[in-house]
């Protein structure tokens, strides 16, 4: 299970938001670079990153910030929001992102992400953000009427590395992940599942042990590692990802001691 941290860039700050709410942001950290080294150096395999700006003016919007992050660190990074044509996506790619991260488009434009899969194998992501079991667009200012599982199966069939599927209610909560709705998810397509959204101790990332054999490869956590209610380090070593699989376990006081 790959453990991914993230990092929400909003007006350059790295944020959490509460279930989605632009008005519920806390910052965490003014810089994104040293936040995506503090992550890089506990051990993460991958950073996720999310535009929250572009997400809602519709393009990439915190470039300088993401292209700080690729500077200071050696690890793949995947890039969401506001990417809503060709341009964008390239782009990142230039800037030296992996992995880019289509929401809206998969929604509007179902066609944009099948030519962007041929043109760029293995390195679209399709982000699929529901409430309620719809698919919400638009920086979840949107809900459409088209349903998390019947979106998913439409971009398996072209050929995305993988699905982010975030359960907004759970988003920034601590509540933990949504099992039933990933399984479910996870049923009925054959790509690789990220879960995201209310990760909130290490016994959570455990819980989607049990999820794997269906294709729930990795669990993106944001607010957990920034309060400290996950230490990154012991998420690795307990669920099996990170560069850290040869340092001997040290959990001192912890939950895992």
């Amino acid at each position: 299970m790959e453990v991914i941290p993230a990092i929400d860039l909003l007006e350059g700050r790295c944020v959490r938001l509460y279930q989605g709410d632009y008005a519920q942001a806390e910052t965490f950290d003014e810089n994104p670079g040293s936040v995506a080294r503090q992550w890089a150096d506990q051990g993460a395999t991958r950073l996720h990153v999310v535009d929250l700006d572009g997400a809602k003016a519709g393009h990439p919007v915190n470039v300088s910030a993401i292209e700080a992050i690729v500077r200071a660190v050696d690890v793949p990074l995947q890039v969401g929001g506001g990417l809503r044509d060709r341009a964008s996506a390239a782009a990142l790619f230039k800037l030296g992102v992996q992995r880019v991260i289509l929401g809206t488009v998969a929604v509007e434009q179902p066609d944009l992400v099948r030519e962007l899969c041929q043109e760029f194998p293995e390195q679209i992501v399709v982000g699929i953000d529901a409430r309620n079991g719809l698919v919400a667009t638009r920086g979840w200012l949107e809900t459409s009427q088209v349903t998390a599982i019947d979106l998913a199966q439409q971009m398996a069939d072209f050929g995305i590395a993988a699905i982010i599927y975030t359960d907004i209610h759970r988003d920034g909560t601590l509540q933990g992940p949504n099992l039933d709705a990933l399984r479910a998810l996870a049923n009925g397509v054959s790509v690789p599942i990220i879960a995201s959204g209310g990760m909130s101790s290490v016994t959570d990332l455990l819980s989607l042990l049990a999820l794997e054999p269906l294709g729930v490869t990795g669990a993106i956590v944001g607010r957990a590692l920034y309060t400290g209610d996950i230490v990154l380090k012991e998420a690795l070593r307990a669920v099996g990802q990170g560069r850290w699989q040869d340092v001997p376990p040290d959990f001192g006081s912890s939950a895992l001691a």
